[in-house]
């Protein structure tokens, strides 16, 4: 089994967000950055767990500049056998999903797992796209994944519950929560992750058919109203007239 999986740079959870250039890019000052949740808790640890069980081999591709460098290392810390960075500098999704298609056309792969969406722009493209252009299926948010037989079968979340989907490779996948529990890396495979195999590709030309007007902070949230749990007729009013609730 010949699996890649598609990983992603976002900034932690915990970080404060600023915008700079007139609010048309995201401050990277002192950004904490890690391998985006939804790529390693759900797409890596469930390749892992299918090449354990059944033999292979997981690759992780990203597409970034060399600072992309120490979360890919991460991820191979994780348990991926080797990595491939596609020197690009975009988040554009079009063009992020074009580069890694172009690779993964010639390269064999059994299928292709990413995050549902990451955690800084929560586009949920890049996948489809992938599948697209690649002219192959593509399931979307699936919260399981099963291979046998060269057939794979997901469950697939829809409104109010699931669907159960089969399929046979190649295909794109992109994996939520229930894919799998997270890992964390313990030093064996911190140390051996620095030796593993990272190869770095140019990129080919790809049109970015979208581009950032302007990022916007949401408004701050009010101060909290206390109302004596008495005084039910000024709670009533409160919710009708400046909650707009009832």
């Amino acid at each position: 089994m010949k699996i890649l999986v598609c990983i992603s740079k976002a900034p932690d959870t915990t970080t404060k967000i600023s915008f700079v250039d007139n609010d048309t890019k995201f401050n990277e000052d002192k950004v904490q950055w890690i391998v985006n949740i939804y790529d390693e808790w759900f797409a890596l640890v469930r390749a892992l767990e299918l090449t354990e069980k059944q033999g292979g081999t997981v690759t992780i591709i990203n597409v970034g500049p060399a600072d992309n460098d120490q979360i890919i290392r991460k991820a191979l810390a994780i348990g991926a056998n080797d990595a491939v960075r596609i020197d690009g500098n975009t988040n554009e999704s079009y063009y992020v999903a074009a580069q890694i298609a172009e690779y993964a056309k010639t390269q064999g792969y059994d299928f292709i797992m990413t995050g549902k969406e990451t955690i800084d722009y929560n586009g949920a493209e890049v996948g489809g796209m992938i599948a697209g252009l690649m002219n192959i299926p593509y399931v979307s948010h699936a919260g399981s994944l099963d291979v046998e037989g060269g057939k794979a079968t997901m469950k697939h979340v829809i409104e109010g519950g699931y669907e159960t989907v089969e399929v046979t490779g190649p295909f794109v996948v992109s994996c939520q929560k229930g894919m799998a529990e997270a890992r964390i890396p313990n030093m064996r495979g911190i140390m051996a992750a620095r030796t593993k195999p990272l190869a770095v590709v140019k990129p080919v030309d790809a049109p970015q058919l979208t581009a950032v007007k302007v990022f916007g902070l949401p408004p701050a949230k009010a101060a909290c109203k206390m109302v004596s749990p008495d005084n039910v007729e000024e709670l009533a009013n409160l919710l009708h007239t400046e909650a707009k609730v009832i």
